[in-house]
């Protein structure tokens, strides 16, 4: 068997499998790579070559720019902004998700604005009560489109501009590729649009992070913080000044005396220890009551229960909510505490709960199991993830970042996105430089840490994209792509050009599910150039017909790394993209035979 049907039957098999899927993506994926070595197909430097690959290197960055934009919460500003446009209609939710992402495709390319918007999608998804498998397939498809609105979209319009600059000296515009692009955006979401329903699948994924959209509200009912707590404050003019908690006469109209803390030492007083300057005074009641009893006892009034920061919110770019379980055998079992009270870490405990109940105003001494709703810096509230003494139930960075929109590092990622757009755009310096700065400047600038770099790649998947590169070396290099294409196109060398472009949208768009699209061009040009002087059409149309079927990535998993980036996160089979984007597909090639013999006549 020649090397070229060699490493056909191994692509054959491997597709097999990952239709199959009784094995996992990755292990089908590296075993093809490890096929492809011992047939003497690859060498151990083209079987490895995938994780030094450029685009392993820019996806990576990607996602590191992608972390940076979501720790920031411009991916929350964005999600929160595109909910109101969305709204809760299913078609609604998913012609924004693929307009916006055929719009920051065009800037960021494919695979960058697949990473950037995962997030925000899963949100739009949650609040449309959709499940993320209904939206990230149209989210991956829309990228794919927009990826032809300009130059800098894909490698693949490059690769064809660069085609045409070598033959004519002239290329194609910058935004020349969005003659064709705005219709198959146009296309590609009327499509999903309609056929969407029945044909995406519904997917439960375990991979999401979960959802903090309605956090405050729920804790809000859970811990009843509309029960009125207020903090009396002991100042230097106060008239309980040297009394004890038990001597204070608040107990009237409503109003009751719950404890009194010390907060130079985080301490709750023992109720016949004296008052001093500094001192708090715990209270429930009306709050018109407490107002008038603290004008009576000269002190200044907090209200606790309904904390809240200057714009109204008890969760901002400062302060945060966190809820804490003391497990066995913790250092804070025993310890006095009161809803009220500040802690040492300067984290105001809002509510106690023990065997899921509210402890109600008073103080308790705290058990294994207790849950304690507590409130402050951000600081302190990161801290306690840290803190062995207690669980805390809720990642406190994972409910900052979807509820805190534009924090106070959004102004310094904004700027570092806007300039790595410019950079792709200019082409100043090649695409993974720029995406590598970007990423760089993510961490120098403190918008997120080096450790919150390395968790945000998505790991799984470079190691799916790199070992299915040396796939795409060894057909292309035995010849194997050429033993397709050569006898479908001399097929067709005396028909009408109508017939050639079919041919080759096919041939390009069927290389193009099982090999990169970029190595797919790279293969399928000089046999349509050479198809197309023997038929007598123009190289330029059908250099474009080849940029858009190499674009029509569509019906496998593994045809673009921006299919992949979705796939775990939306729980998806090997089986599952092809459903819709056959009929895309469909599309996209009426839409190609329409518009590009009208816009780039045929005949040179």
């Amino acid at each position: 068997m020649s090397d070229a049907a060699l490493s056909l039957v191994i692509l054959g098999v491997t597709v097999a499998l990952f239709i199959v899927n009784r094995l996992p993506v990755g292990v089908v994926a590296i075993g093809s790579a490890l096929a492809l070595y011992f047939c003497g197909l690859v060498s151990v430097d083209e079987m490895t070559s995938g994780l030094g690959a450029t685009v392993i290197v820019f996806i990576a960055a990607l996602f590191v720019v992608s972390e940076g934009l979501e720790a920031s919460g411009i991916t929350t500003w964005v999600g929160q902004s595109m909910t109101r446009i969305a709204g809760d209609t299913p078609i609604r939710v998913i012609t924004v998700v693929m307009v916006l992402a055929a719009l920051l495709a065009a800037l960021i390319t494919v695979n960058g604005a697949a990473a950037a918007l995962v997030p925000v999608t899963v949100a739009l998804a949650r609040h449309a009560d959709m499940l993320p498998s209904r939206v990230l397939i149209p989210l991956a498809y829309g990228c794919s489109a927009g990826s032809l609105l300009t130059l800098s979209g894909s490698p693949v319009n490059v690769i064809i501009d660069e085609s045409m600059v070598t033959l004519s000296d002239d290329g194609f515009g910058y935004f020349e590729f969005g003659i064709v692009g705005v219709p198959l955006v146009v296309v590609t979401v009327a499509i999903t649009a309609v056929m969407g329903r029945r044909a995406l699948p519904q997917r439960e994924s375990t991979s999401l992070p979960d959802d903090f959209s309605g956090y405050v509200g729920t804790v809000t009912d859970h811990y009843g913080l509309d029960d009125r707590l207020f903090r009396l404050h002991v100042g230097t003019d106060s008239t309980v000044l040297g009394t004890s908690l038990t001597e204070i006469d608040v107990d009237h109209d409503g109003v009751v005396a719950v404890a009194a803390q010390r907060e130079a030492t985080a301490t709750v007083l023992e109720p016949d220890q004296p008052l001093e300057v500094g001192d708090v005074i715990v209270v429930s009641g009306p709050g018109t009551a407490v107002t008038e009893a603290a004008r009576r006892l000269g002190v200044t009034v907090e209200d606790i229960a309904g904390r809240r920061s200057r714009a109204g919110r008890l969760i901002d770019r400062d302060t945060g909510l966190s809820e804490v379980v003391i497990p066995p055998r913790s250092e804070w079992i025993g310890d006095r505490a009161v809803a009220g009270m500040v802690r040492g870490d300067g984290l105001l405990v809002l509510s106690i709960r023990r065997r899921s109940k509210d402890v109600g105003p008073r103080v308790v001494d705290l058990e294994e199991g207790d849950t304690l709703l507590v409130h402050g810096p951000w600081r302190a509230i990161d801290a306690l993830a840290a803190d062995r003494r207690v669980l805390v139930v809720a990642s406190s960075e994972l409910l900052r970042r979807q509820t805190v929109p534009l924090g106070r590092s959004a102004p310094r990622a904004a700027a570092i996105l806007v300039a790595m757009i410019v950079l792709l755009a200019t082409g100043v310096v090649p695409a993974v430089v720029a995406a590598l700065l970007a990423a760089l400047a993510m961490i120098l600038t403190r918008v997120i840490t080096t450790d919150h770099a390395y968790r945000a790649i998505a790991w799984p998947t470079l190691v799916l994209i790199a070992a299915l590169i040396p796939m795409s070396t060894a057909i292309a290099d035995s010849g194997g792509a050429e033993l397709v294409a050569r006898p479908i196109v001399d097929l067709v060398a005396d028909h009408s050009p109508y017939v050639l472009l079919i041919t080759l949208f096919l041939l390009t768009a069927v290389l193009g599910q099982f090999i990169s699209n970029a190595a797919t061009v790279l293969i399928v040009i000089p046999i349509a150039l050479a198809a197309a002087a023997d038929v007598g059409v123009d190289a330029r149309p059908v250099l474009m017909l080849v940029c858009v079927a190499g674009a029509a990535s569509l019906l496998t998993p593994i045809a673009t790394p921006a299919n992949m980036i979705v796939m775990t996160p939306g729980g998806y089979r090997f089986g599952d993209y092809w459903r819709l984007g056959v009929p895309i597909m469909a599309g996209w090639l009426l839409v190609a035979l329409l518009v590009i013999p009208a816009v780039w006549p045929l005949s040179g």
